[in-house]
C-alpha cells in the first residue's frame, strides 16, 4: 500500500522497522516484569518443594544494566524478525505487492 502511495524502497523499510520497533519495545516493557515476577514465584517454590532455602543472592541476579539489556532484547527480535518481510516490501513490484494485499 505504501508503494502505491509513491514511498521509496527505503521509506518503506523504515515505516515497516518503525512500526515493529514500537511492537518490540512494548513486549519487552510487559516481558521483563512478568518473567521477573515469575522468577520470584518459581525460584523459592521449588527450593522448598525440594527442602531448601535459598538466600536472596541466588535469587536476585540480575543487575540494573543486565534488566535494561534483557528490556531491549524485545526490540532487537523484532526487528531482526522483520527484516527479511520489510526487504521482500520495498523490492516488490507494487502491482505485485497491491495483489498480496
Amino acid at each position: 500500500m505504501a508503494k502505491a502511495l509513491g514511498m521509496t524502497p527505503r521509506q518503506t523499510v523504515g515505516m515497516v522497522l518503525t512500526s515493529v520497533a514500537v511492537v518490540g519495545l512494548i513486549g519487552g516493557g510487559i516481558g521483563l516484569p512478568l518473567g521477573l515476577a515469575l522468577h520470584a514465584v518459581t525460584g523459592p517454590a521449588m527450593g522448598h518443594r525440594a527442602g531448601l532455602d535459598f538466600p536472596s543472592a541466588a535469587l536476585d541476579v540480575y543487575p540494573a544494566p543486565e534488566l535494561v539489556l534483557l528490556g531491549l532484547g524485545g526490540l532487537v527480535i523484532a526487528v531482526l524478525g522483520c527484516l527479511a518481510p520489510a526487504a521482500w516490501a520495498a523490492r516488490t513490484r507494487t502491482v505485485t505487492a497491491l495483489h498480496t494485499e
